[in-house]
């Protein structure tokens, strides 16, 4: 029996709109949308390996990547969940090459979904813990439907982001731009519940999360930050603990309760890094900093970056605001 002061995300999403007298509830309403997504997708990836849904299908989506059976049902999943509501102008996803539209027999909204449908589905062969990216933005084109115009948004703009781990338990964690909230599912009832209430991540971390066996294709300034980590001249005064899954999301989500940072930076193969600024970095990063982190392309901040593709790809630094910061230091030369 569900504890009977649990709070459903669907309490906490509207005791959240009674912030904005002017809301009209169709934030909230998507929100909740997604949430049922996550619950539908969350179910297929509990069968795994039950059920004919592991493996390829034989093709390549836009980024050259061979698609998972599972890639293509969450993504299906999602936009069913979306398509008819009339909450949303158009949506992108990482699985498609371009926007995708509102079907015509549906009305349109004020918002765009972008979203990565499985991050990590390589892994799940492996029983490793995979999740859902999203990112809300508010239409700003003129016409009736949307435009890509809606989806080349700086990351400062989102009005929403969160992303859900399909891992030993299924979580959703999202912010609105007031604080981080995480809610688990509770399969007994059928409910996120709210788990971890205003998610806060320590200023300084003691893990660090990159895949070393790219270490040789890195630049001189990197690699000397990796060593600073893994001696004791660093902040801490004892190495920092290495921790890399491979799977963005549990990788991310581990550093965010914990402290520390995750890299995925530029190298020899890949000059602008290999995440997506859309469905990976930007609402990684409106997480990151609404909980007190940072994000980082080793440069600038991740979420003042304009972009000029639905698929542009981005380094990223993330986690611990001082972590964060002092790689930067590092990148541009100004540490040893």
């Amino acid at each position: 029996m569900a504890n009977q002061g649990a709070v459903t995300i669907e309490r906490h999403i509207i005791e959240q709109q009674q912030d904005f007298p002017e809301a009209t509830g169709d934030f909230s309403a998507l929100l909740y949308d997604i949430a049922f997504a996550a619950k539908m997708i969350s179910r297929e990836v509990n069968k795994a390996g039950l059920v004919d849904i592991l493996g390829l299908t034989g093709r390549e989506n836009v980024q050259g990547e061979q698609v998972q059976k599972l890639d293509e049902f969450a993504n299906e999943i999602i936009f069913k969940a979306m398509d008819h509501t009339g909450r949303l102008c158009c949506l992108a996803s990482e699985e498609e090459d371009d926007i995708i539209p509102i079907p015509k027999e549906f009305k349109t909204g004020k918002y765009v979904l972008l979203h990565d449908p499985l991050d990590g589905s390589s892994n799940i062969d492996a029983n490793v813990s995979i999740g859902t990216i999203f990112s809300i933005q508010r239409k700003i084109s003129s016409g009736e439907r949307g435009t890509i115009e809606d989806c080349l948004q700086p990351g400062s703009r989102q009005v929403a982001a969160g992303y859900i781990i399909y891992g030993s338990s299924t979580m959703l964690v999202y912010t609105a731009g007031k604080g981080v909230f995480g809610f688990t599912l509770d399969p007994s009832v059928g409910e996120f519940l709210l788990s971890h209430r205003d998610i806060k991540e320590p200023k300084r971390g003691k893990i660090y999360s990159c895949n070393e066996g790219n270490y040789n294709k890195w630049d001189d300034n990197l690699r000397r930050y990796i060593d600073y980590l893994k001696s004791d001249r660093n902040a801490n005064g004892k190495p920092y603990k290495s921790r890399y899954i491979g799977s963005l999301v549990a990788d991310f989500h581990r550093n965010l309760l914990y402290g520390g940072v995750f890299l995925y930076p530029a190298d020899a193969a890949s000059k602008n890094g290999k995440l997506r600024l859309l469905y990976e970095a930007n609402p990684l990063a409106f997480i990151a900093e609404q909980a007190g982190g940072y994000a980082s392309n080793g440069r600038e901040r991740i979420l003042d970056i304009q972009p000029e593709s639905l698929h542009q790809r981005t380094p990223l630094i993330i986690g611990s605001y001082e972590d964060v910061k002092e790689a930067e230091r590092f990148i541009a030369g100004e540490q040893e």
